[in-house]
């Protein structure tokens, strides 16, 4: 089946899953995470920066189809962690109601040469937690769950336990 790339597609009030990858990497003791800006011609979010992933197709596994769309989208294959962020938003040019769950993930090979498919996306790069807000179009993107879940993934990596609500547990903490 011929993969049709336009985030565009009309879907009127049905339930969209997509995956996205938190890719990571250290530079010289830094942790950066892969961000790629969607293409101009997009017509949902257009030239927003975001985290690779996309569209997960009827009855396919979320990791296959995470990491097929990694492929797609840039050439590379990927390695999969834990899922760590999930969270819903509608699609007002699609008409449905998405599910994004967000997983770490690693290049499987750490020297290879990403190449965005330029109708999914005009560039691409590697960022650090501090470089984050230059890579937003407005102060509102700071308050968009993707952008809270990125935070959160270079809060995690950096030894963050995980939130339960009030009470925070931590490794060997029973409650």
């Amino acid at each position: 089946m011929e993969k049709i790339h336009d985030s565009a597609t009309p879907t009127p009030g049905q339930q969209v899953i997509t995956a996205c990858a938190f890719i990571h990497r250290e530079v010289n003791g830094v942790q950066k995470v892969f961000m790629a800006k969607r293409a101009d011609t997009k017509k949902f979010l257009p030239g927003i920066y975001e985290l690779p992933g996309g569209h997960i197709d009827y009855g396919e596994d979320t990791r296959d189809g995470l990491v097929r769309e990694i492929q797609e989208e840039f050439g590379v294959d990927v390695r999969l962690g834990d899922p760590f962020a999930v969270f819903t938003y509608l699609n007002e040019v699609k008409g449905s109601h998405s599910i994004e769950v967000i997983y770490f993930a690693q290049l499987v090979d750490p020297g290879a040469e990403i190449k965005p498919n330029p109708e999914d996306h005009s560039s691409c790069d590697w960022f650090s937690e501090e470089e984050l807000p230059q890579t937003f179009v407005s102060e509102k993107d700071i308050e968009d769950d993707e952008v809270k879940a990125i935070y959160k993934g270079f809060a995690l990596l950096a030894g963050d336990s995980i939130d339960f609500g009030k009470v925070k547990l931590t490794r060997g903490d029973n409650r």
